[in-house]
């Protein structure tokens, strides 16, 4: 999205002049509107006039954001005053470019603009989402209320993906050491084993089968086999990432992704979990339906989720019941879809969406569990059977000769 340089007069005629990310000119105007703050000129920011580099990491760790919204929340809570806060919290931060970035809220809220659009002119460290909260905590005077449901939304949305990348990191190390161990081996162990054999051979005699196919992939290996091999992965993971930066090859590689056996039915659970929790904390702050549905597309992490809750938006936009839509994308599971039926009929879709985001964060954690346990014994298996194959093979000249031996003495 452009950036755009405006100046305007808020509400007590006070010249106002600031940089704001929007889609369009309207788009800023009716952002400018909300924050009672007539525009009077703007222009689009010339891409040559970047942003001042900042020193430091030039990310935000999402630990350290919940940390900082968790005692925001408990300043604003205490009385303290809002600019106070953030150069309190600011000179307490370790992160330089995340220091930077509160200093510059900071004073951009002491030149006169809201919280919420200070914040939203750093999108890479407040995101849609955390700005449209804070905009309606603002709103409504609950501003410690919604920052302390913000910190507890990133929490447990930290825990969904931490959990997801523990599940991960364990049959990916025990597959990389296998790796490792059996290239090792074959590299250079086998042409060791491989020159002692050869010199016991009599004329005309030849290794066993399992022998020979063994050292004759230990001698690719050993050539320029291994070293195509490598490249030809390298190659692999930079075109899949390039693949996957295309509009179609997102759209086809995340549903593939569904649909991988065990893994798939992971990736839907996470992915209802974090569309049910990210919505029912926007409901339950006061953001607008449509623009909470926005919002939570955005956040999907999935192509195929965002459609199919990009498609619930314009089912709602042309005043359709929530469920309906929900139930035509045969993406959400039909228990999502009745559950989320009796939240709209009730009156209590925020709360409802928060049961079924515990539910699924329960179902993640227990299906992850489940992974594990029979990956353990597959993984195990594998190296069991990889390593003591190669094992007998080289053996089997060995148990060969003694047989020779004992049957000429």
């Amino acid at each position: 999205m452009p950036t755009y340089v405006f100046k305007g007069r808020n509400k007590l005629n006070e010249i106002i002049v600031g940089e704001r990310v929007a889609d369009n000119r309207d788009a800023l105007r009716q952002i400018l509107r909300r924050e009672q703050v007539t525009l009077t000129s703007v222009k689009e920011k010339g891409r040559e006039i970047g942003i001042p580099k900042i020193g430091g990491r030039k990310k935000v760790k999402a630990k350290d954001l919940s940390i900082f919204t968790r005692q925001f929340s408990v300043m604003i809570d205490a009385g303290l005053p809002l600019v106070q806060c953030l150069e309190i919290l600011a000179q307490q931060q370790d992160n330089k470019y995340f220091q930077q970035i509160l200093l510059q809220v900071r004073q951009d809220v002491e030149e006169g603009s809201t919280l919420s659009g200070a914040m939203a002119r750093h999108p890479r460290v407040f995101d849609q989402l955390y700005a449209n909260m804070v905009e309606a905590g603002e709103t409504g005077g609950i501003l410690d209320l919604i920052l302390q449901r913000l910190s507890t939304f990133i929490e447990k949305i930290v825990k969904l993906k931490r959990d997801v990348i523990s599940a991960m990191i364990y049959p990916a190390a025990v597959i990389l050491l296998a790796v490792g161990a059996v290239a090792v081996i074959m590299v250079v162990v086998i042409p060791q084993f491989q020159n002692i054999f050869l010199g016991l051979l009599g004329p005309g005699e030849q290794l066993p089968l399992p022998t020979r196919i063994v050292v004759g992939i230990s001698s690719f290996l050993a050539g320029w086999g291994g070293l195509a091999i490598l490249v030809c992965i390298i190659a692999f993971v930079i075109a899949f990432r390039f693949y996957y930066k295309t509009e179609n090859g997102r759209k086809v590689i995340d549903r593939l992704t569904l649909k991988v056996p065990i893994l798939g039915d992971i990736m839907r659970k996470v992915a209802v979990a974090r569309f049910s929790r990210t919505l029912s904390t926007l409901l339950s702050s006061g953001v607008p339906i449509l623009q909470s549905l926005d919002i939570t597309a955005r956040t999907a992490g999935n192509v195929i989720i965002e459609e199919a809750i990009h498609s619930v938006r314009m089912g709602v936009e042309r005043g359709e019941n929530f469920v309906d839509p929900l139930k035509a994308t045969d993406v959400f599971p039909h228990m999502v879809a009745q559950m989320v039926g009796i939240g709209e009929q009730t009156g209590a879709l925020d709360a409802m969406l928060g049961k079924i985001a515990d539910f699924y964060e329960q179902e993640v954690d227990a299906a992850i569990a489940n992974l594990l346990t029979l990956m353990e014994p597959l993984l195990i298996g594998f190296l069991g059977v990889t390593i003591g194959s190669i094992v007998i093979a080289m053996y089997l000249p060995l148990f060969t000769l003694i047989g020779k031996l004992a049957t000429a003495h």
